[in-house]
């Protein structure tokens, strides 16, 4: 596609005939040559992918959040089970939280704010934190539920005397 047109440089009264596309106008408003350089101030960022709206336009804004006001509702429920005297059951839930946060990253086209970086990144990330969290659940102190001989063996060595 081709533009014609003139634009002024900034700083200088000298005219730039453009013919071929221009680029977004900088902060001037004056649109500059296209170039294969990054620029070096970013104006502006690409929506991950799948961060459009997960719901139609006409609904309500709620409604077009809703993969991650349910995380954020069920890490919530999950801090006010920690905060009343069930540290476990708490953490557990918050990690699950994430899990399904990983999940619904996977599964749905759009998830709206859900979407921060990557699919796989945000996937990557909500999986492991998840995961390292539900963990760490199972093994906390006193009675786990799960208990790992060497981590035992390291808490041994560089702890305990």
């Amino acid at each position: 596609m081709r533009e014609k047109g003139t634009a002024r440089q900034r700083g200088t009264d000298t005219e730039l005939t453009v013919q071929d596309a221009v680029s977004a106008p900088d902060a001037e408003g004056v649109p500059r040559r296209t170039t294969r350089r990054f620029p070096r101030i970013t104006r502006d960022t690409a929506r991950p992918e799948g961060g459009g709206r997960a719901a139609p336009g006409d609904a309500p804004a709620p409604a077009r959040q809703w993969p991650i006001l349910t995380v954020l509702a069920v890490v919530g429920l999950g801090l006010l089970v920690t905060a009343l005297d069930a540290f476990r059951f708490g953490t557990i839930l918050i990690g699950a939280a994430l899990l399904g946060g990983a999940v619904m990253r996977w599964v749905l086209p759009d998830v709206g704010m859900l979407a921060v970086r990557s699919r796989f990144t945000d996937m990557v990330t909500y999986g492991v934190l998840g995961t390292a969290i539900v963990l760490l659940a199972v093994m906390a102190q006193p009675d786990p539920w799960l208990e790992i001989p060497f981590l035992d063996d390291t808490l041994h060595f560089t702890i305990r005397t």
